[in-house]
Order: C-alpha cells, then sequence, then structure tokens
C-alpha cells in the first residue's frame, strides 16, 4: 500500500534487483515498461481499454444495425485493405511499402457502413475524435468513465482509433496505468517511468502513482526523478557506484532519511531539494 521508489546511479543494480529478481518471486505483478501497449498493428485506445465494444453496441443502437459493422476487423471493413486502411507491398530486402488504400481511401470501412451517422458523424469521423471528443459524443457512463481515466493520465489528447504503435514509450506506460486504475490489491513495478515527460506530466504521474496506493496497491518505481523520489513513501538506494562497484543497499528509508545519510549519491541531492520544497 506504499510507494517505494528504487534508485540509484546508472549501473547501479536497480534493474537487477527489481526486473531479475523481485519480479520473479512476484510473477502476478502488473509491470508496465516502455514497450509498445498493443500486441496487434490494429489495437487502439479505445481497444486497449475495452470501451469500443461498448461503443459500437452504442452506434448500432442508434442506427438500426448490428455492432459488428462498426468493427475494422468484421463485417464493417473494406474489403480490399482488410480494415486496415491501407494496402502493404513487400519489397524483398528493403521495408514493405504502405499504400492508402484507393477503394476506401484510409477509412478502413465500406461506403455504406461510413454512410451511417451517429450525431452527424460516420465511424471514421468518431475514431478521429480525441478523447475528450469522445466522452462528449457517447451516452454509455461506464464508456465516459473509461475515456475519463485516460484524460485522467494525460492522454486526453489521443485519437481513440489511432494504432498504439504510434505512441511513445511514456505514452505506452500511461496508457497501460489507465487499463489497470480501477483494480485493486495489486503490485505494480514501473521502470522509469518519467523518461521523456514534460514536468507538467510528471506532477500528473505521481498523482496517479500516489492514486493507485490509496486504491491499496503497491507500486514499486525504478526512477532518477527527484521530483518522484522525493514524493515516496520509501527509498531503496543502490550503488555505491555502478558495475562491479554497484549491487549494495546504500540506504534505506524515508526520503528524509535517505536524504540524511551521507554515504548515498541520491541522499545528497534529496537533501538540497526536501529543505527547499518544504518537505514532501
Amino acid at each position: 500500500g506504499v510507494l517505494t521508489c528504487v534508485t540509484g546511479v546508472a549501473g547501479s543494480g536497480k534493474s537487477s534487483l527489481i526486473n531479475d529478481t523481485f519480479v520473479g518471486l512476484f510473477p502476478k505483478a502488473v509491470v508496465i515498461d516502455q514497450s509498445p501497449a498493443g500486441r496487434s498493428s490494429r489495437s487502439t485506445p479505445v481497444t486497449y481499454i475495452g470501451v469500443f465494444d461498448l461503443m459500437r453496441k452504442e452506434l448500432a443502437r442508434a442506427t438500426g444495425t448490428d455492432a459488428s459493422l462498426f468493427s475494422f476487423n468484421s463485417d464493417g471493413a473494406c474489403e480490399k485493405c482488410k480494415g486496415m486502411g491501407f494496402i502493404s507491398l513487400e519489397m524483398n530486402f528493403l521495408d514493405d511499402i504502405r499504400m492508402t488504400c484507393d477503394e476506401c481511401n484510409g477509412q478502413r470501412f465500406k461506403d455504406e457502413v461510413l454512410a451511417l451517422q451517429h450525431k452527424g458523424l460516420n465511424i471514421f469521423d468518431i475514431l478521429n475524435l480525441n478523447v475528450l471528443e469522445a466522452a462528449e459524443l457517447f451516452e454509455d457512463r461506464q464508456i465516459r468513465r473509461r475515456l475519463g481515466i485516460l484524460a485522467e493520465v494525460g492522454l486526453d489528447y489521443l485519437r481513440i482509433g489511432q494504432a498504439l504503435s504510434s505512441l511513445s514509450g511514456g505514452e505506452a506506460q500511461r496508457i497501460k496505468i489507465a487499463a489497470e486504475l480501477h483494480k485493486k490489491g495489486h503490485l505494480y513495478v514501473l521502470d522509469e517511468p518519467t523518461t521523456g515527460l514534460h514536468m507538467a506530466d510528471i506532477d500528473r504521474l505521481v498523482s496517479i502513482l500516489q492514486k493507485l496506493t490509496r486504491n491499496h496497491n503497491t507500486v514499486v518505481v525504478i526512477e532518477h526523478n527527484l521530483d518522484v523520489i522525493r514524493r515516496a513513501d520509501w527509498v531503496i538506494d543502490m550503488g555505491p557506484g555502478g558495475g562491479k562497484n554497484g549491487g549494495h543497499i546504500i540506504a534505506e528509508g524515508t526520503p528524509e532519511q535517505a536524504a540524511g545519510n551521507a554515504n548515498s549519491v541520491t541522499g545528497r541531492y534529496l537533501a538540497q531539494l526536501l529543505p527547499a520544497a518544504g518537505g514532501r
């Protein structure tokens, strides 16, 4: 039920301790790293968080048709590109070339499906809405709640139908968090989640991690960012150096206790930050 930061200089043994040892002892842990979020090239933010089926059902009710028509993996998909929106040309030893499908013009659906509208928008238009716009369009409370979670983790600008493969590492981590936020009693392990984030997004990320702990989850974060470390409940600092000079626990305790440890490199920087910040 607390937020623990594992810190230390590069090569000090943070990942060896957590990813190689700790996670192996807890196989049910939710490991959130910067690997791509979706396994399929067809994965989108709304398929990943599990609301696309609910959206299609609402569209089916509104248009008096079948929900399968609004899936680019099913009956409504363009027959030429199979719902991909593009045609791939294999180039042997070169990368494949993608050409916009000339049947659907990249819109992924059959003409008769694109002719169906809900509140003046067809399925292609809807999938190009961002998270906040989509939340206003749909009436279903569960759809709005889950889209609200995406907004809560700072992904309100994402188009709900864009490929997950287009997300950055930081965005991939946050969408993984969004998919898990409603659960309780879990163990979460995050590997440097602040990489590539703006300072404002780091504040938002910390708020999310703290919300997870309030929901009785345990959160372990490998991190270098002092703004995250100073707001952790517990710090484990590895060192004293990197490589063969690492692998030892140098400091363990609250951020204040780590800041008071003269042997901890992280502690020396925390000592400069905590007084100026007025504590955590």
